[in-house]
């Protein structure tokens, strides 16, 4: 089973969320969905913009945190590195 680390965006350069799953595909469509009330519901955070995979929900975890206590810049560092454009990568990783 794999593991992610991901960090969803409300527009490029927008509001960020930094958050891990054992599931990406699920649980980026429940924040594109707005089924809960949550931080990514109030402010429109949807763009799926950077994920990484881990091999154990530790490790995922790990990484969610020490990612949400860097410094803005450090997070656009990261996004930018592998996804420039801030594009989102929904259609990369859903399969209809």
């Amino acid at each position: 089973m794999a593991y992610y680390t991901y960090i969803l965006a409300s527009k490029p350069n927008g509001t960020l969320y930094t958050g891990s799953t054992n599931n990406l595909v699920r649980r980026i469509w429940e924040h594109r969905k707005d089924l809960q009330p949550s931080f990514t519901k109030k402010y429109g955070i949807h763009r799926l913009v950077w994920f990484e995979e881990h091999a154990t929900i530790e490790e995922a975890a790990r990484r969610e945190k020490r990612i949400k206590h860097w410094l803005r810049a450090w997070k656009t560092d990261l996004i930018e590195r592998t996804n420039p454009d801030w594009r989102d990568l929904w259609a990369n990783i859903a399969h209809f």
